[in-house]
């Protein structure tokens, strides 16, 4: 397999994370023959001090020709005082726009080891597995008119979905359905917003389509509170934008950090994968930051721009054994003591690594 891979590393602790992902990329490679090749290039935070914009034309560029992009995390303190067009967010929104992925898919399950890292109790996560497919490319992030006015004290951001954006991202999400365990929860706030009664009735639509998923709607701000309470009821959890980023974030209590949360934005030109957590600028270079999630993020490559679906379950097979050993960063520890070996950044990345070398060589012999 042959897989052109741009990595926009970021800001922050990106750098440190994304090189983790790509070194259990590159054993990946090395295992199984397959030819993964790297480039770098800016984004975010560093691309504007260095070329002065968020967003290099040879960074888009090299991401249109690529199978699949790679992105750490951007944003940083020092840029807060900019318009939002010319932070580092407003590179990772363009280049969203310009690949055209639509369907940020961010899957959310509970880890055993990690019980106690979690507010629920374990009996309420334990189990707990839901994909939640996020629409990225519309509402509020994008709908037009939005502006600021200083002058007036007035700002002002607009809600736009089509039907056809809609029913686009419940189809995937629909199918993604199909192969797990035919349920499927769309969230909405149709009884006050127009634009969700839109959601609604075009998911109804596509839900013929797909007789064997059972459908199901919730409010947002009730499915805010199910996630904590029940969360072992949901499978796939369709949304809009803006409650997609709330949720799926929300979601990082069952998994015991945000640091565990990988994602694959599908459905355009050029795959975009990421780990859901930010830049986290206050612990960067020190060599604390969680890799998991952006370990997690490269089996999402593997699936996804790949097609290699024995290559990315060894990834997350190895990733629970290494928790199951003890393993942890910081982020991770929570007041454990007993059994439990703290790591650091590059250290978890190379017990990954050695762990999924064992795991393929076992498959292969």
């Amino acid at each position: 397999m042959k897989l052109n891979i741009l990595v926009t590393a970021g800001d922050g602790i990106g750098p440190e994370v994304t090189n983790e992902a790509v070194s259990v990329l590159k054993e990946i490679a090395a295992l199984g023959g397959h030819d993964f090749a790297f480039m770098e290039k800016r984004i975010g935070g560093v691309a504007i001090v260095q070329d002065g914009t968020p967003l290099p034309d040879g960074t888009l560029d090299a991401a249109l020709a690529s199978d699949a992009v790679l992105l750490g995390a951007v944003g940083g303190n020092e840029f807060n005082s900019l318009p939002p067009s010319k932070r580092p967010e407003a590179g990772l929104l363009r280049i969203r726009a310009e690949l055209g992925g639509f369907a940020n898919l961010r899957p959310a399950f509970a880890f055993k080891e990690l019980a106690i890292n979690s507010p629920l109790r374990a009996e309420i996560i334990d189990g707990a597995d839901i994909l939640f497919v996020r629409e990225l490319l519309g509402g509020l992030y994008f709908g037009q008119p939005r502006a600021w006015d200083r002058e007036s004290g007035e700002s002002w951001n607009t809600m736009r979905y089509t039907r056809s954006e809609v029913a686009r991202v419940a189809r995937i999400a629909f199918q993604l359905a199909q192969k797990r365990r035919r349920k499927l929860t769309s969230v909405d706030k149709a009884n006050v917003l127009e634009v969700s009664q839109l959601w609604r009735a075009t998911v109804n639509e596509v839900a013929a389509e797909f007789p064997d998923v059972t459908v199901e709607h919730q409010y947002v701000d009730a499915m805010a509170m199910h996630l904590m309470n029940r969360p072992r009821d949901f499978d796939v959890v369709v949304t809009e934008n803006l409650f997609g980023d709330i949720l799926s974030d929300e979601s990082g209590v069952i998994t015991g950090s945000l640091g565990m949360l990988p994602s694959a934005t599908i459905g355009g030109k050029v795959n975009l994968f990421e780990p859901v957590h930010g830049s986290a600028p206050d612990i960067a270079g020190k060599g604390l930051a969680n890799p998991l999630g952006a370990i997690l993020t490269g089996a999402l490559i593997l699936r996804h721009s790949g097609g290699l679906e024995t290559e990315a379950a060894a990834i997350e097979s190895a990733v629970r054994k290494v928790l199951k050993q003890g393993f942890r960063t910081p982020d991770l520890v929570r007041g454990q003591t007993e059994g439990i070996t703290a790591l650091s950044t590059k250290e978890m990345g190379a017990k990954v690594r050695e762990t999924v070398k064992e795991q393929l060589s076992a498959v292969g012999s």
